[in-house]
């Protein structure tokens, strides 16, 4: 006698209460498991799918934004060596004044800028003059955080925190001579 013989002599065994329990008992087994391994899984992904969503379009205009900024800086006319140099002179004295030096390297196509406390702000907006202006992008990058400074002038309150500033130096790359 096989399995399945056995499993029938069982049922025909039951009186008719029993086989009702234990139909509906297998039923219930059977939704539990078509819950846990179809439902649910689908409804969580639906529940999920509006905010990611959301975030993969955020994504997609972030990636058009910086597509767009490309072309426009590919756009740009292509400066030469020397007006790119001037660009980044006139740059470094209106925006970082007399916290930064420039000193340009004959040979390599670079020119490095050695800064003095600069505050963190005014580095960040040099930084994005320097590559629309004189199509100057950072080479290399020795910077530190310089000391804490005291609070700004004006300001009574010793709990406010300093402004960032950095120290140190940055190897700008120039536009190739023509």
């Amino acid at each position: 006698m096989n399995f399945g013989e056995q499993l029938r002599a069982r049922w025909a065994s039951l009186d008719l209460r029993e086989r009702r329990m234990v139909a509906i008992a297998a039923a219930l087994v059977a939704l539990a498991l078509l819950w846990w391994i179809a439902l649910a899984p689908a409804l969580r992904t639906l529940a999920a799918a509006r905010t990611e969503h959301a975030r993969l379009d955020a994504q997609l205009q972030q990636m058009a934004t910086l597509q767009n900024r490309a072309k426009t800086l590919q756009a740009q006319p292509r400066l030469n060596r020397d007006d790119a140099l001037r660009g980044l002179e006139t740059s470094v004295r209106q925006s970082l004044g007399s916290n930064a030096q420039l000193m340009t390297a004959s040979g390599d196509g670079a020119a490095t800028v050695t800064l003095r406390a600069v505050p963190a702000d005014a580095l960040a907006q040099w930084l994005s003059q320097a590559r629309g202006n004189a199509h100057a992008v950072p080479r290399e990058a020795h910077l530190t955080r310089s000391a804490a400074a005291a609070p700004a002038a004006g300001n009574k309150d010793p709990q406010e925190p300093a402004k960032v500033r950095w120290e140190g130096t940055l190897v700008m790359a120039l536009p190739a001579a023509r």
